[in-house]
């Protein structure tokens, strides 16, 4: 794996990797994930309403684990041959063994996700999340809950993004929109979750 790029260093740590998967397997890896996975329309509860976002998502994982985030509930999906495989790469690379996946679709720049932790009481507060990006480059944002201090990575297609702890717990992050984007690009977040719920 190449030499990874320490984005965030303090209140937990991030680190930016380019081609952990070349262009031709990043190519590949996107065709495969765009058939394979079970895309729904994803939901959200603001104020009281129900809104049906244009993101598609899915969540897989080991066990039926119930992931709940913005008033939704999602009972995780047995893991398909190719997520299976990012994740054994994972684990040849990194060294951490991850048990979920949420797995998200962008289909162009105008889908955005907006600033949040990825701090749910389901989740291994003391394993990192690991953030694979396929598809069309977009920018990554961070801000300190503290100073308001901000960090900005491109996401490359085939890239490692890794959130150490307890990231979670002292930064926010978000997607923002990328109005010049035309391509489709897709994420995957590689999670532990705890056996008790």
């Amino acid at each position: 794996m190449n030499n990874p790029l320490q984005i965030i260093d303090r209140d937990g740590s991030v680190t930016y990797t380019t081609a952990l998967f070349p262009d031709a397997a990043a190519q590949d890896i996107f065709r495969k994930l765009s058939d394979e996975i079970d895309w729904q329309p994803d939901e959200v509860k603001l104020f009281g309403k129900t809104i049906i976002t244009a993101r598609k998502t899915a969540w897989y994982g080991d066990k039926s684990y119930e992931y709940r985030y913005s008033g939704t509930v999602k009972k995780a999906l047995p893991f398909p041959q190719e997520l299976q495989s990012i994740r054994d790469r994972l684990l040849q690379e990194t060294g951490y063994y991850f048990n979920s996946c949420l797995a998200n679709l962008y289909h162009n720049g105008s889908e955005s996700m907006s600033w949040h932790s990825d701090n749910e009481p389901v989740m291994d507060p003391g394993f990192p999340i690991a953030s694979l990006s396929f598809g069309a480059q977009r920018r990554f944002r961070f801000r300190h809950l503290g100073d308001k201090t901000t960090e900005t990575v491109l996401l490359e297609p085939g890239s490692l993004l890794m959130m150490y702890p307890p990231l979670q717990q002292h930064w926010q992050h978000c997607l923002p929109r990328m109005a010049a984007v035309r391509e489709a690009r897709i994420n995957l977040t590689f999670r532990r979750f705890t056996e008790h719920r």
